[in-house]
């Protein structure tokens, strides 16, 4: 995979979001979606606008990339019932000795169902103002049971199938919160979000670890988890490791380490790639409180046609 296009990738996937990825691991089987334990509450994904700025990791790898900045916006709407939203508009630049600089603009427009049943995502880039063909289709699952298999479809290219079960992204930050409420340290899935040419479905493994309430005290990163309304809100620090599907031992294709809050926010962003890293500090965050308590009250009264 291109470098361009790895990034592309792992920055969508930080939408929802370390140590460096292991050298060799061999991840367990995907759990089926009834594995995941029960909430212990209704889980609400806060309707909110983050701003990251990026920037490259210090130490570790071989620095093939000596240097990167950018940004990433994400704005993230919707409820269980109706379905969720997110808009992306991800600009990087890196710079290296052997390719010298490349500039990258991502804008992704992604729906996917209240159920995880469909999803819809369409993505264009431009490299060094250059166009790449746009990845437009969608997804959905087929069959009566839950995630039996998910059917893509994609403008300009033949249609497949993979057998399930598949997460979307949504459904999947929703089985990582259940996971981590439930004191569960690990979760496995196969995810499908759209991102590179919209062909590639993961192998997912998260790590999950304690607890804690408000950034690191030690740390100037995320100002606005510091300060606003999230400053006490528990979250836990992640570990998610994305791999190619197969059998075997794999090398993670990049390590995407985030802390998790219980509302969908993610904080202390970094994707690992073996020979470089990407940090991630949110500089700004609005979170639209209104949108919250209303899907609450959607939630205690059920769906409705």
């Amino acid at each position: 995979m291109r470098l361009s296009h790895l990034l592309t990738a792992g920055l969508l996937v930080s939408a929802w979001g370390a140590q460096a990825a292991p050298a060799v691991s061999e991840p367990p089987p995907p759990e089926a979606k009834a594995e995941a334990p029960a909430p212990a509450g209704e889980i609400v994904l806060a309707n909110h606008r983050a701003v990251y700025d990026l920037s490259l990791a210090e130490g570790g790898g071989t620095r093939s990339v000596e240097s990167a900045r950018g940004r990433i916006v994400i704005d993230f709407r919707g409820d269980a019932c109706r379905g969720y939203t997110m808009l992306t508009r991800q600009v990087t630049e890196l710079s290296s000795g052997e390719s010298g600089p490349r500039l990258s603009d991502m804008r992704s427009t992604t729906f996917e169902g209240g159920k995880g049943r469909e999803f819809r995502f369409k993505t264009t880039t431009l490299t060094n103002n250059q166009p790449a063909a746009p990845v437009d289709g969608t997804a959905s699952e087929q069959g009566q049971g839950q995630g039996e298999s998910v059917t893509v479809k994609l403008k300009g290219a033949k249609s497949f199938t993979v057998e399930g079960p598949v997460l979307f992204p949504s459904e999947h930050m929703r089985h990582l919160i259940e996971a981590a409420r439930g004191g569960q340290a690990t979760l496995s899935a196969k995810v499908f979000d759209g991102s590179d040419d919209g062909r590639k479905v993961y192998d997912t493994f998260a790590v999950i670890g304690h607890a804690g309430a408000g950034p690191a005290a030690d740390t100037a990163r995320d100002k606005p988890l510091r300060t606003g309304p999230l400053s006490g809100m528990p979250h836990w620090p992640v570990r998610l490791s994305y791999y190619t599907p197969g059998a075997g031992e794999r090398t993670p294709i990049y390590t995407l380490g985030f802390d998790l809050y219980e509302n969908g926010v993610s904080g202390a962003l970094k994707l690992d790639y073996g020979e470089f890293a990407i940090v991630g500090d949110m500089t700004a965050l609005d979170i639209d409180a209104q949108s919250g308590r209303a899907a609450a009250k959607e939630g205690d009264k059920g769906c409705t046609p």
